[in-house]
C-alpha cells in the first residue's frame, strides 16, 4: 500500500506485478478493494494498479468538486509517480464512464480500455432512479446504509463482504454525492466515434438493464468487442472474477 499527494490530497493506491499496466476504476462508495481478485490474479501477467478515488476508501476527501476530469488528472499523477507512460484503463459500472473520459481526454497516456458494466450516458429510468437514490442517501449522510447494501451485493464471500464494507463506510458523504451527481448527467456517447483504441465491453448476461448501454457503446466505437458473462448480473469483478480475468488477459495479449 502507498499514498501520493496530489493537489493537497493524499490518494491511496496499490501496484503489483510486472508487464503491461492496467489501472482499475471503482464506482461510488466502493474502493479499490473491489478489484482484489484482479490484483491477485492479473498481477501474474501485468502491472496492476488499483486506487481509491478522492473521498473513498483510504484516500482523503476532495478539496475540489469531484469531476471525471479531476479523477483522470489524479490517475495521470499516479502514473507519473510510478513511471508509467501508457496504460489500459478498466472501469467498473460508473467507473467505466471515467475510463471513457480517460480515453477521450488523455489519448497520449492510453493503450486501450476495458468497461465492465460500463455506461456512456444515463438514459433509462431504472438507472436514473438508482443513481438519484445514491445522491439522496449520500446527501443526508446515510453512508452506512449505502455501504452495507453495496458491499453485500458485490461480495462473493463473507470475508470479501467485510473487506468491502470496511472501506465503503469510509466514503465521504460530500464526495460520494458529487460522484453520483456527476455520473447522472455525464454523456460522452456522441464522442465515442473519435476513440481509436481497442476497447473490451463486458456485461453480465443476467444484467439485462445494462445490455442496451453496452450495445450503444459498441455501436459507436470503431474498435470494440462486446462480451456477455453467463449467470451473473452487474457485480462481475468479484462474482465472476475468473471469467473476467480470462477475458482481460485474452484482450490485452491480442491487442499487442
Amino acid at each position: 500500500m502507498a499514498k501520493i499527494r496530489v493537489n493537497g490530497v493524499f490518494l491511496h493506491y496499490i501496484v503489483q506485478g510486472k508487464g503491461t499496466p492496467i489501472i482499475f476504476i471503482h464506482p461510488p462508495i466502493l474502493s479499490g478493494v473491489n478489484f482484489k481478485y484482479q490484483l491477485d490474479e492479473l498481477s501474474k501477467y501485468f502491472t496492476v494498479i488499483i486506487f481509491d478515488i478522492r473521498g473513498h476508501g483510504k484516500s482523503q476527501p476532495s478539496t475540489q468538486t469531484l469531476t471525471y476530469s479531476l479523477i483522470v488528472e489524479d490517475m495521470k499523477k499516479i502514473m507519473d509517480h510510478l513511471g508509467v507512460d501508457k496504460a489500459f484503463v478498466c472501469g467498473y459500472s460508473t467507473g467505466g464512464s471515467i475510463a471513457l473520459e480517460f480515453l477521450l481526454t488523455a489519448p497520449e497516456r492510453t493503450l486501450g480500455g476495458i468497461l465492465v458494466g460500463g455506461i456512456s450516458e444515463v438514459n433509462t429510468w431504472q438507472l436514473k432512479n438508482k443513481i438519484s437514490l445514491g445522491i439522496a442517501l449520500a446527501k443526508v449522510g446515510a453512508i452506512s446504509t449505502l455501504a452495507f447494501s453495496i458491499a453485500w451485493s458485490n461480495s462473493n464471500t463473507t470475508a470479501m463482504f467485510w473487506k468491502l464494507l470496511r472501506d465503503a463506510k469510509k466514503a465521504n458523504k460530500k464526495t460520494a454525492e458529487e460522484y453520483y451527481r456527476y455520473s447522472l448527467t455525464y454523456n460522452c456517447t456522441n464522442q465515442l466515434q473519435s476513440i481509436p483504441f481497442p476497447v473490451l465491453l463486458v456485461y453480465g448476461a443476467e444484467d439485462k438493464d445494462f445490455h442496451s448501454y453496452g450495445r450503444l457503446i459498441h455501436t459507436n466505437l470503431a474498435n470494440s468487442e462486446f462480451k456477455l458473462i453467463p449467470k451473473v448480473k452487474h457485480q462481475i469483478p468479484t462474482k465472476t472474477h475468473k471469467e473476467l480475468n480470462n477475458l482481460i488477459k485474452q484482450f490485452i495479449f491480442s491487442s499487442k
